[in-house]
C-alpha cells in the first residue's frame, strides 16, 4: 500500500481501532486517537528505522484499511487487545514475544483484585487463579494508566492494596459495601468485554431502585459513576498516545522553539515557532501575551508560555523542545514537562553578546543530529518575538 492509497479510504479523526488488511485477512491491529492520524504515520519515511523492517514489510504487503470508531481512546485500548486475541494478526505477534504481552487478571479470592501480570499467563496452568483474563495488551504504560481511569469509576483492589482493605476502604478506592464492591467487579467485567452499554442499562435501573427506596446516598454514587462512564477523562492516554506518534512518525517529526521579548519588562511577549521534519511551519506558529510577570522575569515567562502551550493537546507534541538561553532555561522546561508527565527532551541555544548563537547545551546526540533545524528554530523564534515584540508596543502606544 501507498501514502496515496490510504487517502481513498477517508479515515475520520477520531478514536478507534484500525485494521491493515491483505484481501480478507488481517495482518495487523492498532488503536489510536485519531484514526486518520496513526495510519498516516505509517507512510513516513523513516518507517523502518522508527517501527523495524517488520511493520514496514506489513505496509508493503498490505491493499487496505479498516476501522472501528469507538467513544474514547480508553474503549479503543480495550477493543484492541479484544480484537488482537480473536484475530492473532501475523504481524502483531511477530512484532511481540511471549514475555512482552500484558494481561488484566481478576483473582478467584472473596475480596477479588484487578491486577496486571506480564507474560504468558494464558497457560492452563495459570487459569487456576484467575477468575478472568483479558488481554493481550501492547503496552504496559498505557494499560496502567487505562487501569487508573477505570478505578476511578469503579474502585478496586489492586495487588498493592494486598491486606490493607481497611486502608483503602477509608481513602475511597474501595467501596464499604461488599455488594456494592461485587458490583463493581462484575462492571470492571464487562467493561473489558466492551459492554459499556449494558453497563449504562444496569446502573440506571438500579440507580432507579435505590431511589424508590430512598437510599439517595447510594443513588448519588451509582448516578456519579453513569456520568463517568458516559464522559471517560482519558486525556493520560490520549497524551501517551500523541507523544508515541511523534515519536513513530518522523514524516511530522516536530521540534518548537521558545523565546521572550520585552523592553524592561514591558509589553512582554513569547512565541513559539515550529519546524516539522526540517522545514519551517508558519503555520504553527502562537503568540503568548505574558500575564504573570510584572518585571524583567525571562525564566518566569518561560515557564508561562510553556505551561499554557502543554495544555494544548489538540497542537500535537514535539519531539524536541528548544530554549533561548542556558541551564535555567533548561531548568524551567524540563520542569514544565515533568508537572505535564511529558518525556521531551530540551535543548538551549546560548548567545553572544551580539544574540548570535555560539553555543548549543543538552545531549549530544540530539544536537549533533538536529543542529541544524536547533539553530533554525531558534533564529525564527527570535525574529517572530521581536516582530510580535513590536507590533504591540505600537498598539500601545496609540492607546
Amino acid at each position: 500500500m501507498q501514502s496515496q492509497d490510504l487517502k481513498k479510504f477517508k479515515l475520520p479523526d477520531s478514536p478507534g481501532v484500525y485494521f491493515f488488511k491483505k484481501g480478507n485477512i488481517i495482518l495487523y491491529i492498532g488503536k489510536a486517537t485519531s484514526l486518520r492520524d496513526r495510519t498516516k504515520s505509517y507512510f513516513s519515511k523513516d518507517l523502518i528505522s522508527t517501527r523495524g523492517p517488520s511493520i514496514l514489510d506489513m505496509v508493503v504487503q498490505a491493499d487496505k484499511t479498516e476501522w472501528l470508531i469507538t467513544e474514547s481512546v480508553l474503549e479503543a485500548l480495550i477493543l484492541e487487545a479484544e480484537l488482537i486475541k480473536k484475530h492473532l494478526p501475523k504481524y502483531n505477534v511477530k512484532e511481540k514475544d511471549d514475555k512482552s504481552w500484558n494481561y488484566v487478571c481478576i483473582t478467584k479470592e472473596e475480596i477479588p483484585k484487578v491486577i496486571i501480570k506480564r507474560g504468558r499467563v494464558v497457560q492452563s496452568s495459570t487459569l487456576n487463579d484467575y477468575s478472568k483474563i483479558y488481554g493481550p495488551f501492547t503496552n504496559g504504560l498505557q494499560l496502567k494508566e487505562a487501569l487508573k481511569i477505570i478505578r476511578k469509576i469503579f474502585p478496586f483492589l489492586d495487588e498493592k492494596s494486598k491486606n490493607n482493605y481497611e486502608f483503602y476502604r477509608q481513602i475511597k478506592l474501595v467501596p464499604e459495601n461488599k455488594e456494592f464492591y461485587d458490583n463493581n467487579i462484575k462492571n470492571i467485567k464487562l467493561f473489558f468485554e466492551g459492554k459499556k452499554k449494558k453497563i449504562l442499562n444496569n446502573l440506571q435501573k438500579e440507580m432507579r431502585l435505590l431511589a424508590k427506596k430512598h437510599e439517595f446516598e447510594k443513588a448519588g454514587e451509582i448516578k456519579r459513576q453513569i456520568f463517568a462512564l458516559q464522559h471517560i477523562q482519558d486525556v493520560s492516554l490520549i497524551k501517551n498516545d500523541l507523544l508515541e506518534t511523534k515519536t513513530k512518525n518522523l514524516k511530522t517529526s516536530r521540534i518548537e522553539a521558545y523565546d521572550i521579548a520585552h523592553m524592561s519588562g514591558k509589553n512582554m511577549v513569547g512565541v513559539m515557532t515550529v519546524i516539522e521534519d526540517g522545514e519551517i511551519a508558519k503555520r504553527e506558529y502562537k503568540k503568548f501575551i505574558i500575564r504573570t510577570q510584572s518585571g524583567s522575569n525571562d525564566t518566569g515567562a518561560l515557564e508561562e508560555i510553556l505551561s499554557r502551550r502543554f495544555r494544548h493537546l489538540e497542537w500535537g507534541l514535539p519531539n524536541l523542545v528548544v530554549v533561548d538561553g542556558s541551564i535555567a532555561q533548561m531548568n524551567v522546561a524540563n520542569r514544565v514537562l515533568k508537572k505535564y508527565q511529558f518525556k521531551i527532551p530540551v535543548v538551549g541555544v546560548v548567545k553572544d553578546e551580539r544574540h548570535k548563537a555560539k553555543a548549543i547545551q543538552g545531549d549530544e546526540t540530539i544536537i549533533r543530529k538536529y543542529k541544524k533545524e536547533i539553530l533554525l528554530a531558534n533564529s525564527e523564534a527570535h525574529r517572530f518575538a521581536i516582530k510580535f515584540y513590536r507590533s504591540k508596543s505600537r498598539k500601545n502606544m496609540l492607546k
